[in-house]
C-alpha cells in the first residue's frame, strides 16, 4: 500500500476529477463467487477425476458425511464423501494414509473454497491399478463395446441355459436352486471355469468360447459370488471383457454382490447384483406364466364363445332370409298364383261360351227350322235321281225313271209308272 500512496498524492486536482467521472464496472460478491463457480465446475467437469494426496484431517459427522483434505507437500484440497458414498465403502480412509481418490471438483460458495466431492477412494498401491483399469476401460469403450445399441435382449422362455461358474461355488448352487424354482423346463450346460487367480482370466474365457459349440443354447449366465477387489479382478481382464462382448448368445453377469461392477458387467448384455439375480433375470416365473396363461384361456374361451354367439346370430338371420325366399315356398306361391289363373280362365272360358251359346240361339233355332231333316221328321221324304238332282216337282218326274226317296230313317229306290195327272 505504501507504493500506492505516493502514486496518488502526485496526480493534480484535475487529474483526479478526470478520474471522478470515468464509469467503474464492479461485480458483487455473489456475481464473482458463481463465476469463480462456473470456471472451476466447468474445467473439472469430470466425475471420474482421480487424485493422490495424503489423508488428513479426517472428520465423520454425525449425518454421515466425512470431511478430510488430502495434502501434497504445502499444497492440500479439502474433500468430502456424502453420506450416500460413505455407507457404501467397506472402510474410510486414514489420517496420513497416502490414497488416491475419485471425485468431481465444486466451488463452495458460502465459504468461498474448492472442493473435491469424493464417491471412491483406493490405496495409493491398488490405486495404480484402477488407473490402468480406467485406461482399459476407456478404450474398450471407445471400441463399443459397452454401447447400449448392441445389448440384446434375452428370450422369454429358454430352453437350454450356458452357466460359467466354478463348480465349487455357492454361485452354482444359488443358480440351479432359482433355476428349478422359477422354469424347471430348462436345461442347465455347465461351463466350469476358475474364478479368481492368475489363471482365471484365461480359464473364463475358453469356458465362454466352449459354449459356442453347444447346439440350441439361448444364452448364458457368467457368475462368480462376493468377494474383495482383489478377488473379483479376473472378471475386469480384457480377455475375460472380449470373450463376453463376442459371446454369440446373450450373457448374463451376475458377479460379486450390488455395489461390484467389473467390466465383463459393462459387456454383457444384462447386468445383475448377483448370480441369484442373473438366474431370476434370465428366465421367467413359471407360477406367473402359468397364470398368464390361464388367462390367455379364459380370455380365449370368452372371445370364442362370442364369436360363436354371433356366428349362431347371422347364421339364424340367413335361415331366416332362405327360409323367406325358399325354392319351395316360391314354388307353392307360382302354383297357388297358377290355380287362381286357371280358375280365372276357366270361369272366362265358361262366361265366353255362354255368351257365344246366347248369341248363336235364335240363327241356330231358324237353322234347326230349316234344317231338311227337320221336315223328314216330321213325316215328310225327298225325292232326288240317283245323281243326287231333287225333284221337287210331278212333271219332273218321267215314266219309268228311278228316283230315290228319302225319309228320315232311310231312304228306297223307286220307279215312275204313269204319268202326272196335271
Amino acid at each position: 500500500m505504501s507504493a500506492i500512496l505516493p502514486f496518488f498524492r502526485s496526480l493534480r486536482m484535475s487529474e483526479w476529477e478526470e478520474l471522478e467521472q470515468v464509469p467503474i464496472t464492479y461485480l458483487t460478491v455473489s456475481q464473482l463467487a458463481a463465476h469463480l463457480k462456473e470456471a472451476v465446475e466447468s474445467r473439472f467437469a469430470w466425475g471420474d477425476l482421480w487424485v493422490e494426496g495424503e489423508v488428513g484431517d479426517l472428520r465423520p459427522t454425525a449425518p454421515g458425511h466425512v470431511f478430510f483434505s488430502l495434502k501434497e507437500g504445502r499444497a492440500q484440497v479439502t474433500c468430502v464423501i456424502w453420506r450416500t458414498n460413505a455407507a457404501r465403502m467397506a472402510q474410510l480412509p486414514a489420517n496420513g494414509q497416502t490414497v488416491v481418490v475419485r471425485g468431481r471438483v465444486g466451488y463452495y460458495e458460502d465459504r468461498g473454497d474448492c472442493r473435491l466431492y469424493v464417491d471412491r477412494w483406493l490405496p495409493i498401491g491398488l490405486g495404480q491399478r484402477f488407473l490402468a483399469l480406467e485406461a482399459l476401460k476407456r478404450r474398450l469403450e471407445a471400441e463399443g463395446l459397452f454401447d447400449p445399441a448392441r445389448k440384446r435382449s434375452l428370450p422369454a422362455f429358454p430352453r437350454r441355459i450356458g452357466v460359467v461358474t466354478s463348480p465349487a461355488g455357492a454361485a452354482l448352487r444359488d443358480i440351479l436352486n432359482i433355476l428349478r424354482r422359477r422354469w424347471p423346463l430348462a436345461e442347465v450346460i455347465l461351463s466350469p471355469t476358475v474364478v479368481q487367480g492368475e489363471d482365471a482370466p484365461l480359464s473364463i474365457a475358453a469356458a465362454l468360447e466352449a459354449l459356442r459349440g453347444v447346439e440350441g443354447l439361448d444364452l448364458v449366465i457368467l457368475a462368480r459370488g462376493g468377494g474383495s477387489n482383489e478377488e473379483l479382478w479376473a472378471f475386469n481382464d480384457e480377455r475375460v471383457v472380449r470373450a463376453v462382448a463376442s459371446s454369440p448368445f446373450p450373457v448374463v453377469s451376475g458377479v460379486g454382490h450390488a455395489i461390484d461392477l467389473t467390466l465383463a458387467d459393462a459387456a454383457a448384455d444384462v447386468h445383475a447384483p448377483t448370480p441369484s439375480a442373473a438366474a431370476e433375470l434370465a428366465t421367467p416365473d413359471r407360477e406367473a406364466v402359468v397364470a398368464g396363461i390361464a388367462g390367455w384361456r379364459d380370455r380365449l374361451m370368452r372371445a370364442m364363445r362370442a364369436r360363436l354367439e354371433r356366428a349362431a346370430q347371422a347364421l339364424e338371420t340367413l335361415r331366416a332370409r332362405l327360409q323367406a325366399h325358399t325354392p319351395e315356398r316360391e314354388l307353392y306361391a307360382r302354383l297357388e298364383r297358377l290355380h287362381v289363373l286357371q280358375a280365372r280362365l276357366e270361369h272366362a272360358i265358361r262366361r265366353q261360351i255362354l255368351q257365344a251359346e246366347t248369341r248363336w240361339a235364335h240363327p241356330r233355332a231358324r237353322l234347326e227350322a230349316l234344317n231338311p231333316r227337320a221336315v223328314l221328321a216330321r213325316g215328310y221324304a225327298i225325292v232326288r235321281r240317283p245323281d243326287g238332282r231333287l225333284v221337287t216337282r210331278a212333271d219332273q218326274a218321267q215314266p219309268g225313271e228311278r228316283l230315290i226317296l228319302q225319309w228320315i230313317d232311310g231312304e228306297i229306290p223307286v220307279r215312275v209308272e204313269g204319268g202326272s195327272s196335271g
